[in-house]
């Protein structure tokens, strides 16, 4: 069943809601955030049907969600967030996505963009080269099958340990890049097989290493508590959990898919595997992404290490520290407790393409972020901006802690293929400034910023919508891409 706008209920100008009554097996209404500028790209594809799907789910909370960044996605849209009631409600590896805790982090520099703008062209030159890149492309880190257990249960900690950043590090990381329901015997010798050699690099696809520059500071204040000034050269790093994080989405998704008769499950697609999540297949689901989560968080980190050592071979001393600003989540389920109408209460949150955004006052927060709530980044596209946005108490309030992921693709890769002559675009990205190191020109065609929607009006709609509220804007220098 498709949806139109006719079947939405406007209920803000960024706010959109598909009632309960649509379908007889929705048991919670579905809610769009997206101002009408963006509607009409939403409602090309199957995104709203899948949204209406995932408001069947069993155990699910006050109404499934999208993000303005939404488009089609795998059982669930990509830019979904819902949350089911802890321990017996659903989960399900569509609501995650293939690449388990893929993320962002953020790295801000000591130099700015004067200090730097015509040595670019060498900056990204050598981040090329010191951080790996490309589909199945291998990294300099060779993982012993005793290195991977430590790996899956420690996460960012064990890449700490080793050698590849500093204690402070794990501070600035979400769950300080370690979920401790880990373990490693849930995860298929297949998969562990598949990440061996994949630690420290980005694969293909939309992943990236951007550098960039402060353009625009929205809120003076958390721009000071996040240590960001204007001009200050800036790297983005947005990658996941590789092969590894495939390979346990593709093992759980076949188990699921067999078990759900044994709990009288029967979703409107298949793609919508699911089982309770205290069920044992739930647990050992669970388990495994959470290692998954952990291997991500210990990619992003090695990386880190690689970007800095490519940073020193081009700066020197004079350089001075890349320091991490905050990496945060965007494809994950995590136990949190919420409101739900009134009642505090525990729940298994499922961010797909969806970044977590917690407000002010939460404990986990580092010290000089508390007062000011948690950084949320957002990439755009290689021609475009990135933003650097707040969490609020709205965000808590009303959609889960959650909020948009990026840009959000509005051409097929294909399509982009059809569309976008690469060597061109790289010459044209190279006369405004922006050099682009690719392991292939299809991989520059497919992530085209014509392919992606308006991040500037997705960010507009969250900002209205007051789940996350505009910090700084990042002008991309320097990508480095797969």
């Amino acid at each position: 069943m498709s949806i139109n706008k006719n079947q939405l209920i406007k209920l803000q100008d960024y706010l959109w809601e598909l009632p309960k009554e649509t379908r007889p097996d929705m048991r919670v209404p579905a809610r769009v955030y997206a101002l009408e500028e963006l509607l009409d790209a939403i409602l090309n594809d199957r995104s709203l049907e899948q949204l209406a799907n995932v408001a069947t789910l069993p155990g699910i909370v006050k109404a499934s969600m999208v993000m303005p960044d939404v488009h089609e996605g795998y059982g669930f849209p990509i830019g979904g967030v819902a949350a089911t009631r802890y321990p017996d409600g659903a989960i399900s590896p569509g609501g995650i996505g293939y690449d388990i805790n893929c993320g962002v982090r953020l790295l801000v520099s000591d130099l700015s963009y004067n200090q730097v703008k015509n040595r670019m062209e060498e900056l990204s030159k050598e981040m090329y080269r010191q951080v790996p890149s490309g589909m199945g492309k291998g990294g300099f880190v060779k993982l012993s099958a005793k290195q991977m257990e430590q790996v899956l249960r420690n996460g960012a900690a064990w890449a700490v340990e080793a050698g590849h950043g500093f204690p402070r590090d794990l501070e600035y990381t979400e769950s300080h890049g370690c979920l401790p329901d880990a373990d490693p015997a849930q995860v298929s010798d297949q998969a562990k097989k598949r990440g061996r050699d994949q630690l420290g690099t980005i694969g293909s696809g939309n992943h990236f290493v951007e550098v960039g520059r402060v353009g625009q500071i929205f809120d003076e204040e958390a721009a000071a508590a996040y240590g960001l000034e204007l001009h200050q050269i800036t790297i983005l790093i947005h990658t996941g959990s590789r092969g590894l994080g495939h390979q346990v989405a593709t093992d759980y998704l076949r188990i699921m898919m067999g078990a759900m008769p044994k709990y009288g499950i029967q979703p409107p697609d298949r793609e919508l595997a699911c089982v309770p999540l205290s069920s044992p297949e739930g647990q050992d689901y669970f388990h495994a992404m959470c290692a998954a989560a952990n291997f991500a968080w210990a990619n992003r980190q090695v990386i880190t290490s690689e970007c800095r050592k490519a940073w020193s071979n081009v700066f020197g001393k004079s350089g001075g520290e890349l320091r991490l600003l905050y990496d945060v989540a965007h494809n994950i389920a995590k136990v949190e407790e919420h409101a739900v109408d009134g009642e505090r209460m525990k729940v298994i949150v499922h961010r797909k393409g969806a970044t977590r955004a917690f407000g002010p006052h939460y404990s986990e927060l580092p010290g000089p972020y508390r007062h000011i709530g948690q950084p949320v980044l957002i990439p755009g596209s290689m021609g475009t901006s990135s933003y650097v946005l707040a969490g609020t108490e709205e965000s808590m309030a009303s959609s889960f802690g959650s909020t948009c992921h990026g840009a959000g693709r509005r051409l097929s890769r294909r399509g982009a293929k059809k569309q976008v002559d690469a060597p061109k675009l790289i010459r044209e990205l190279k006369e405004q400034g922006i050099h682009v190191q690719a392991g292939s020109h299809r991989g520059v065609a497919e992530e085209a910023p014509i392919a992606y929607k308006d991040v500037d009006l997705v960010v507009e709609t969250v900002h209205q919508a007051g789940i996350a509220k505009r910090v700084a804007r990042l002008k991309p220098l320097g990508v480095v891409k797969g």
